[in-house]
Order: C-alpha cells, then sequence, then structure tokens
C-alpha cells in the first residue's frame, strides 16, 4: 500500500517571508519610480490627475499602485511610473 505524503514544508514561504521583512525585495530592482502620498480626497484626486497629465499612461504605465482610506477623509496612495518614456 502506498504512503500519503505528509504536508509540504513550509520553509521556502519562510525564508521569502524573511528576506522580504529584511528589505531585500525585487521591487528594487523593477524600474519603476514610485510616489508615496497622503493627502486628503481632492488634494489626492488632484496629484493623482497631474502625474497622469505629466507622464501619459500609455508612455509611462502610470498608475494608482495602492491606496487606502486613512482616519479624517485622508487617503494614502502610491503612484508609479517608469522612469522615461522610450
Amino acid at each position: 500500500m502506498a504512503k500519503i505524503p505528509g504536508p509540504p514544508s513550509f520553509d521556502g514561504l519562510k525564508r521569502r517571508i524573511a528576506s522580504h521583512r529584511a528589505g531585500d525585495t525585487t521591487r528594487k530592482n523593477d524600474r519603476f519610480v514610485r510616489q508615496t502620498y497622503c493627502l486628503g480626497l481632492l488634494e489626492a484626486r488632484a496629484k493623482a490627475r497631474e502625474w497622469f497629465d505629466e507622464y501619459p499612461k500609455a508612455a509611462y504605465w502610470t498608475e494608482v499602485e495602492s491606496w487606502r482610506q486613512l482616519d479624517g477623509d485622508q487617503i494614502e496612495f502610491t503612484m508609479r511610473r517608469l522612469p522615461s518614456a522610450d
């Protein structure tokens, strides 16, 4: 009768989490420029629009990478773009 294997080892996952927490991420090697802001709702919209106007999405791959709403109607968000258009 065949033996049923046990659960997989989580050693690889543990190493990846430890590496990420230590700051050794692949994010450092990607070519994107990022800027994080914490602004009120209207100011956040204006800042995002400013990025899209200055760095068009088609040329720079500009995007809002992440965002979250904080207390007091504050929005924390990260804008991402390529450093230059080809």
